[in-house]
């Protein structure tokens, strides 16, 4: 096993990074390597350690060795604007997240252009994470929920809190919700 916290989300992102430059998706390593697409996903979020054995097991979908893996040192992007048709899409479904920026290497903040579709949301489920977020409604009605705290927000309305604090977004009313958000470290 490896060291702790922090190294993890380094390890995570050296991962990610790396298996992005390689044009596959977590499925895509998952299918070559037989380790979980859940695994990949927990390792490159920075939410689980993997043995040397699994890592081992992973790099090799990636055909590179544990030492180059670990040399590996990923570059801070260079760009500083950002056409729209450029922005990655992270998001799925209903809820579309693009980022600013194509890499989080290097960065202290993420920052996301969020549309959530008529009736979209993250899920019944709440999620928590090592951040803080906040955000500005730009168009359309959200309703966010902190902990036991929930309010619906229209333009102009702004959230700020402690991500760890379990939350939840969905759209409501009759148009989709667009939203411009920051959270930083940028562990989404």
């Amino acid at each position: 096993m490896f060291a702790g916290m922090e190294e993890d989300k380094q390890l995570g992102l050296r991962l990610k990074l790396l298996r992005e430059r390689s044009g596959l998706s977590q499925r895509g390593l998952a299918k070559a390597t037989g380790v979980p697409n859940s695994t990949i996903s927990l390792i490159e979020s920075g939410k689980m350690n993997p043995s040397v054995g699994a890592l081992r097991r992973i790099l090799d979908g990636l055909a590179i060795s544990l030492s180059e893996f670990f040399a590996f040192q990923p570059e801070a992007e260079k760009d500083v604007f950002y056409a729209a048709e450029d922005l990655p899409e992270i998001g799925k479904g209903g809820v579309s997240l693009k980022q600013v920026g194509t890499s989080l290497a290097g960065r202290a903040m993420m920052i996301l252009k969020e549309t959530y579709d008529i009736g979209a949301d993250t899920g019944r489920v709440k999620y928590g994470h090592e951040a803080e977020e906040g955000g500005i409604v730009i168009e359309g009605r959200i309703e966010i929920t902190v902990g036991d705290r929930r309010k619906i927000l229209g333009p102009g309305d702004a959230y700020y809190f402690d991500s760890r604090n379990p939350h939840r977004f969905r759209q409501v009313g009759p148009r989709k919700c667009v939203i411009v958000s920051a959270c930083t470290p940028p562990t989404f």
